[in-house]
């Protein structure tokens, strides 16, 4: 998907590009070639994959979920910034924050994010675990996103504590996310989500299966989780 196409396919979805959106994603494209020559932020570096395997199925989330002005939204382990800041490109009203465990990743984000004249952006360095048991942050986003993170058994432990009541955890997942909503289910419930909605698509062009998976918080988490870092990965909330 080139950036012609790109901007096509978006406008036969109803969203319509302006000149400086597309310059923010072009310029997106260019830096991100520019830094992955220093250090390792994607293995994606032919234009035609950078729009559509990070911009376009980034945005895919706006398909089925209705992203709104002023929306405080937190992005876990976002790396090189996705899905959040393409999002946060085309509504620039939300408020974004980007929480992701290596340093280097937020040196990139906070100069991306100049080059981008991106305002109401803010990045920290730390584990969602550990992250997470700050009061400043705990129960505090409107929505929280994460793509290509971990599996949802573990994902609902590292993002749920972050989404006040009322709010909603949004999840960008492959193929597997039917057995891995089965296997999370009881992560779900036990850290205050529900289920609303599994949205099925396919990606333009390679034909391969995408979720949206839009979980609502209906009560508090409990204090005991997240529980400490690396905990969740190696000992999933699983019946």
């Amino acid at each position: 998907m080139n950036k012609e196409l790109f901007v096509k396919t978006l406008k036969e979805k109803g969203i319509e590009l302006s000149e400086h959106q597309i310059w923010q994603f072009q310029r997106y494209f260019e830096v991100l070639v520019e830094w992955n020559e220093k250090m390792n932020l994607t293995a994606l570096t032919a234009e035609e994959d950078v729009y559509l395997k990070h911009f376009f199925d980034s945005i895919t989330a706006s398909f089925h979920y209705s992203f709104k002005p002023g929306q405080k939204l937190l992005d876990v382990g976002a790396g090189a910034g996705f899905p959040s800041l393409p999002i946060k490109i085309l509504f620039p009203d939300l408020e974004v924050h980007i929480v992701d465990s290596l340093n280097k990743r937020i040196g990139f984000l906070n100069h991306l994010a100049k080059e981008l004249q991106l305002k109401h952006v803010h990045f920290f360095h730390d584990r969602a675990e550990t992250f997470a048991k700050n009061p400043n942050h705990r129960e505090q986003y409107d929505v929280v996103t994460a793509r290509a993170v971990a599996r949802m058994s573990v994902l609902s432990e590292l993002c749920l504590p972050f989404v006040k009541v009322g709010g909603d955890f949004v999840a960008l997942k492959g193929a597997s996310s039917n057995e891995e909503l089965a296997d999370g289910k009881h992560a779900i419930q036990t850290l205050g989500g529900k289920l609303i909605e599994d949205c099925s698509l396919t990606l333009p062009e390679e034909d391969s299966e995408r979720h949206i998976i839009i979980i609502k918080k209906e009560k508090k988490t409990p204090k005991k989780y997240p529980r400490k870092p690396g905990t969740p990965n190696k000992q999933p909330l699983v019946k």
